[in-house]
């Protein structure tokens, strides 16, 4: 009596079938795959699991257990291997916890040399300690493993990046004030409303700036020799300067001051340049930050004197961003600072004197727009 086989056929469609036909002739694709699909399609058209084992050169339990792969989860996924548990971890959730632990420490804090990790010494580190700690499945830790740890529990002990922490408790506060003096700004700005009635100034300081003088002259570009000026590596310093600086948010014009020091005499002096600069009947109001100067008694001394003068606007602390003139300075100290070469402090304070004016034939006007959509337009608030 022949053999009758109670294994349940294969029902390709038309297209599966067009695949696999496609896929058995293909050179490129990998063997095992190519001879996956010549066994589904010999299955499909009756052929015996022997008859197809003989004819590719294989062993039955191959064949047999393809076919219960293709009948349990589809023919096409039969062509590729299914996920595997693969080999136990070797290092144990524990150990991991405990080597995270340790990555996320210092390594000077451990009495080890240096500010932060590498992959290496993280390694060395976990293979010297993980018996005494109890975890000796680390005892053949490497580099790559490390990374896929650290990978996986997104951690970057190698890396550092700076944030600065709100230590003023009236941030948000002093933050709002700041805003709302820019959104004043905005409004006189405004066609039909009277800018005689107030004046607005961003200011701070710019202190150390350094008088560098060359050795040797610079040698100038020179066609067929060299493209560039050429400067020569060694220089000679001849101290620093402070600029002092506001500029005014309606009109862009600037109003600086340079001293060979930064004291609330200083401050003292360009208040009261400024105070000579515009009518008397205007209020002057500054946004400016809490620096020692500007609150000293020497400072209150003489705002004493020029009562309902001036009005300060104190930005929130470490949140100089906040401050326009900021944007000066960044502009001041890449095109005019960078690279400049003077014989002596007095030239640098006659160039930088001469930079201002040079600024002021063209004010540029500074307009703040982060979060300016989310103030409110508070009723009279020009009157």
């Amino acid at each position: 009596m022949p053999f009758i086989s109670t294994r349940e056929k294969i029902k390709l469609s038309k297209g599966e079938k067009t695949k696999l036909e496609t896929i058995s002739k293909q050179r490129t694709e990998c063997k095992s795959k190519t001879e996956r699909a010549t066994m589904l399609l010999a299955y499909s058209e009756d052929n015996t699991i022997s008859s197809i084992a003989r004819k590719l050169h294989t062993n039955r339990p191959r064949v047999e257990r393809l076919i219960d792969k293709a009948l349990s989860y589809g023919a096409l996924t039969a062509l590729n291997d299914l996920p595997r548990k693969g080999a136990p971890d070797k290092i144990t959730a524990e150990a991991k916890a405990w080597f995270i632990s340790i990555a996320c420490m210092k390594p000077k804090d451990l009495e080890l040399a240096s500010e932060f990790w590498t992959t290496s010494q993280l390694a060395k580190y976990a293979r010297s300690n993980c018996k005494k700690a109890g975890y000796p499945s680390l005892g053949q830790l490497s580099k790559g493993t490390v990374s896929k740890i650290l990978s996986k529990s997104d951690i970057k002990p190698h890396k550092m990046s700076y944030y600065t922490e709100k230590r003023d408790p009236d941030f948000d506060q002093k933050m709002t004030q700041v805003l709302h003096i820019y959104k004043e700004v905005e409004l006189y700005r405004a066609p039909g409303n009277d800018q005689d009635l107030v004046a607005y100034l961003s200011y701070d300081e710019k202190p150390g700036i350094q008088a560098i003088d060359s050795i040797v002259p610079d040698l100038p570009p020179n066609s067929g020799t060299h493209s560039d000026w050429k400067r020569d590596r060694e220089y000679r310093r001849d101290g620093t300067l402070s600029l002092l600086a506001g500029i005014d948010l309606l009109n862009g014009k600037v109003y600086g001051k340079v001293f060979d020091r930064h004291r609330s005499k200083e401050f003292v002096k360009f208040l009261k340049s400024i105070d000579s600069n515009y009518p008397r009947n205007m209020k002057i109001k500054i946004i400016m930050d809490n620096h020692s100067s500007n609150i000293s008694k020497e400072t209150k001394a003489y705002l004493k004197t020029v009562p309902n003068r001036f009005e300060f606007i104190f930005t929130p602390t470490h949140a100089s961003w906040l401050n326009i003139i900021e944007m000066f300075f960044s502009k001041m100290a890449r095109s005019f600072l960078h690279g400049i070469r003077v014989k002596s402090k007095e030239e640098l304070k006659s160039r930088i004197i001469k930079y201002l004016d040079e600024i002021n034939e063209i004010p540029t006007v500074f307009r703040w727009k982060w979060k300016m959509d989310e103030i409110a337009i508070v009723k009279n608030i020009l009157h």
